[in-house]
């Protein structure tokens, strides 16, 4: 994912305020002690931008900027822990771990989805051409010998390499893992 490398034009700029801000919630407990919360896993961003405001074609050129930018934050982030193991029947099965926007700096098993349905798009890719594309609803795919064939008829190289994106009902299909892994 490449960084945006556009800045507010200085007109809309001028005499702005604002930065990251945070919160923290303090609830004492039946024991008289404090327990202190930060609910947002990154500070928000809170501008104040009006006084460069000028025309209408002015706030036209502020919304564009913020909304050019806003796709980002609801991108899916990229699969992890790409692992290929041997199936049944010379069957190939690449398994990866979802990661979360949302909730997911937990320890504790699995990251939430984000997404009202789990959707991953697999590549498997010959150099940097690909062979085989396959929409999957969890996270791994059995590639049966006769696809490896199909795919690779004169043998399966040593390593396959695969690409796995996660997909979004909002943003469409995140940022890609791709990983060489040896059968």
């Amino acid at each position: 994912m490449s960084f945006h490398e556009v800045r507010l034009p200085a007109r809309l700029a001028f005499g702005s305020t604002g930065g990251v801000e945070r919160r923290t919630e303090v609830v004492t407990l039946a024991s008289g002690f404090e327990r202190r919360s930060t609910p947002w896993a990154h500070g928000r961003r809170r501008y104040l931008i009006g006084a460069g405001v000028r025309s209408l074609d002015d706030a036209a050129a502020l919304v564009a900027f913020f909304e050019a930018r806003r796709g980002l934050a609801d991108r899916p982030w990229s699969p992890a822990h790409l692992t290929l193991e041997a199936g049944e029947g010379g069957d190939l099965i690449l398994r990866w771990v979802r990661r979360a926007r949302l909730g997911g700096d937990g320890w504790d098993g699995e990251p939430p989805l984000s997404e009202e349905q789990e959707t991953y798009r697999v590549e498997i890719l010959d150099g940097e051409a690909v062979v085989r594309t396959v929409e999957v609803t969890s996270p791994f795919l059995t590639w049966t010998s006769a696809q490896q064939t199909d795919d690779f008829p004169g043998g399966v190289p040593d390593p396959v390499t695969f690409r796995v994106a996660q997909g979004s009902a909002v943003f469409g299909w995140g940022a890609t893992t791709t990983r060489s892994l040896w059968r």
